[in-house]
């Protein structure tokens, strides 16, 4: 909503709440389905694409929802966006600072970046890096990943993917503010490829911390004169 309300694009959507779906299914799928099939569901707080179900047609809607309702207690229906999928990496600062894109690319069996895609099977998905896009849809790319870091007041880092449609529009598909950090995650390697090294890094998000809490600890936590 507030990438929506900054008119940053995204998917079309609709948020449901686990009570709302248990009083009328029904009517609650009904809704859901103007969003148009495929249509993917989720929890709305989970990571690594955990209780995603992807639903090609209506009937599939309530099973899908119960899915994503053994997760958490609010669910996402999300319209399917057909494009290729970047992702960038973002490091806070003054300004903040904005990586080379990288691109997923899936051959799983799901046709989506799934959980079994990414985790259980090892050739479930491959990574371009860096993606294979022109210098002036890396530079709207950049962009708008900054953009969104900064409408949604992220500090420290974050990655954010984006989808690169066929008619060359960008949109934004979410943003991980706690990005997988190992030695084979996107975020550091794209950093590496964008020059900077896995220790400086390291060491940059740690002045960002110490820096963040330096500034918390000046404001007042009282209205005691003093």
């Amino acid at each position: 909503r507030l990438l929506r309300d900054a008119a940053i694009p995204v998917a079309p959507f609709r948020t449901v709440r686990r009570e709302r779906f248990d009083a009328d299914p029904q009517r609650l799928c009904g809704e859901l389905a103007a969003l148009g099939f495929p249509l993917f569901t989720k929890p709305a707080n989970a990571g690594s694409s955990v209780g995603i179900r992807k639903v090609s047609e209506a009937s599939q809607l309530k099973d899908a929802l119960r899915y994503a309702f053994q997760f958490d207690a609010k669910a996402l229906a999300e319209a399917a966006v057909s494009g290729r999928e970047l992702e960038l990496a973002v490091l806070g600062g003054s300004p903040a600072t904005v990586s080379v894109a990288g691109e997923v690319i899936v051959e799983h069996a799901d046709g989506f970046y799934s959980y079994d895609a990414k985790y259980l099977d090892e050739h479930g998905a491959r990574l371009e890096l860096p993606a294979p896009i022109t210098a002036e849809e890396l530079a709207r790319a950049q962009a708008l990943a900054l953009r969104a870091f900064d409408v949604l007041e992220c500090e420290g880092m974050a990655r954010v993917d984006l989808f690169l449609k066929a008619d060359g529009s960008l949109l934004v598909n979410e943003i991980n503010t706690i990005p997988g950090f190992t030695a084979i995650s996107m975020y550091p390697k794209l950093w590496a490829l964008s020059g900077v090294t896995p220790t400086e890094l390291v060491t940059r998000l740690i002045d960002l911390a110490l820096d963040r809490s330096r500034r918390r600890g000046e404001l007042r936590r009282s209205i005691a004169l003093k």
